[in-house]
Formats: C-alpha cells, structure tokens, sequence
C-alpha cells in the first residue's frame, strides 16, 4: 500500500510561480499526494481566489496574515492528512517523479528523519544550487550548500547524510513532528530550516541528501539578493539562532560575541563603503532586535 504524501507550499503574491509549480507537480508526479496551498496574507485575495478556482483539487488556505515560512508551512501541516510531509517552495519545478524516491529513503531507516532532493537552479537546470550542506560553525553562524554554483556532472550524485535540509525542498515523516515539535515561527524568514534541523539532530534522527530526486528552484525569485528584508532577518535570526540551538554555553556566548562586536560592524562599514545607505538601517535593526529576543529569553 502507497503512503500518501501532502505536499505543503506557501503561497505570498506569487501566484504565477505558484501555478507553474503546481502545473509541473500535475504534469510529472504519479505517486499518491495531496497539495495544500496556502495563501500567506498575499496583498490582493486575487491570488487566493485564482488558486481556489484554478486547481478545485487543490486544497487551498488563506491566512489574512503572512505569518512567514514557518507559520505558513505550519498552517499547512494542521491540515495534512499524509503519512509524509513534503514542504516544497512555491518558485520550485520538477521536470520528473521524485516523491516515492525521498518516501524510499525515509523509509530504509528509522532514524532518518528528513531527506532533501538534489537542486539545481532553474531554469539554467545545469547548475547545483544544493548537494547536501556542511556543518554550522558556532561562531560565525555559517555553512554552505555543497555543490553550490558547480556542474551537475555526476560528482554529486551518492546519496548520504548531511548537516541540513534545504528549506526549499525537504520531506518528513508526519509521526516524527510529536518528537522534535513544529517549525519555529520566531525567525519569520531565513534559518527555521537550520533550526529544525538541529531539533531533529537532537532528537536522534538524521538529515540526508537523496540526488536520485531533483528540483529546480528560482533562487530569491520572491525576495532578492541582499534586500533590505534579508539583510534584517540574516542578522536577526543568527542571534535568534545561536540562543535556540547552541547548548554549550561557552559557545553561545562565542557566537554571541562575534556576531555583535565583529561581524555587525564589518557589514556595516561595508555597506557604508559601498554607499548601501538603504540596507545600514535594517542591518542595525536586525541586530538590535536579535539582541532583544536573547535578553528576553
């Protein structure tokens, strides 16, 4: 017997990618799923009703707040019925199956708890975007995407374990949730990927990169490379980051210690130096609020 799969994408004044993302789930995909949309306080109920309209088997939700990815995706898990929650960006194609790949990798082993497929940007196809990611230094708050910007020529096509899953594209089992809990919805954007992660780590799952599954991803095609908004939530959320998920005292406050003395004021002569006058007040806000958030907690 088929597990089924509920496929969750969140929807905020997109509607184009998000029918196009839709169109090639419907056009590729054979493997029993359900698609849950939801509208995460888009500025016009036009992309809410368009959906609804559109694609009448689709289950499609309206928040009349954006709650952000996490709060989003969360809305969308409450109404899952699937044994397997596949969390898919609404600018993402496939071009060929991929669900029973990642459902076969959760499936060879307990304690792998959420898998992502191989990504490649779209539509240039050619280029990885995510191979698996490396560990998170605790100071810095950083990691890569292996394979990121290279070929996709082979060399990244064994499937193993890895640090994180790419937010763009990773596949859980619905039971698990009750170990690890929801996705944390003080980050709004950027880092609740890495912060779920991390919890399931905790709980004693692993996190793998199946390449056999592939989906092309418009990277920033609904924010922007270095927007106002990422610049705030990038320096925000590390804060945010480091006070949730680094144990060890000593390196939190590390972290805590870089990110504030060193790394906010590198960025912010950098910004100055290049005349980013508009990404200065963000940046600072972000730090302020992230400092915040610690103190608070």
């Amino acid at each position: 017997m088929n597990d089924k799969v509920s496929i969750i994408t969140v929807n905020y004044n997109g509607v184009a990618d998000t029918c196009e993302m839709i169109d090639s789930l419907k056009q590729h995909e054979n493997y029993p799923y359900e698609l849950i949309v939801v509208d995460n306080g888009s500025a016009s109920l036009n992309d809410y009703t368009l959906l609804k309209e559109k694609y009448p088997d689709v289950k499609v939700i309206r928040s009349d707040k954006n709650l952000g990815f996490a709060g989003g995706n969360n809305i969308g898990v409450k109404q899952a019925t699937g044994n397997f929650l596949f969390f898919l960006n609404n600018d993402t194609i496939i071009t060929r199956p991929i669900l029973e790949i990642l459902v076969n990798r959760l499936n060879s082993d307990e304690k792998i708890g959420c898998v992502s497929p191989k990504t490649t940007f779209w539509p240039q196809n050619n280029k990885l975007q995510y191979a698996g990611a490396t560990k998170m230094s605790y100071i810095t708050l950083r990691n890569e995407f292996t394979g990121y910007l290279q070929e996709d020529d082979g060399r990244f096509d064994t499937p193993q374990e890895t640090a994180f899953a790419n937010g763009a594209a990773m596949m859980i089992r619905t039971a698990d949730i009750q170990k690890y809990g929801l996705m944390a919805e003080h980050y709004f954007l950027y880092y609740e990927e890495l912060d779920w992660c991390s919890f399931m780590q905790k709980a004693g799952f692993s996190i793998w990169y199946e390449p056999q599954a592939v989906v092309g991803h418009k990277e920033s095609a609904s924010v922007g490379l270095q927007s106002p908004l990422q610049v705030y939530y990038h320096t925000r959320n590390r804060l945010i980051f480091a006070q949730r998920t680094l144990s060890n005292s000593f390196e939190r406050r590390c972290s805590y210690l870089y990110q504030i003395v060193i790394a906010l004021p590198k960025r912010f002569l950098t910004y100055l130096c290049h005349r980013k006058f508009n990404l200065i007040t963000p940046l600072i806000k972000g730090g302020i609020d992230g400092i915040a958030f610690i103190i608070n907690k």
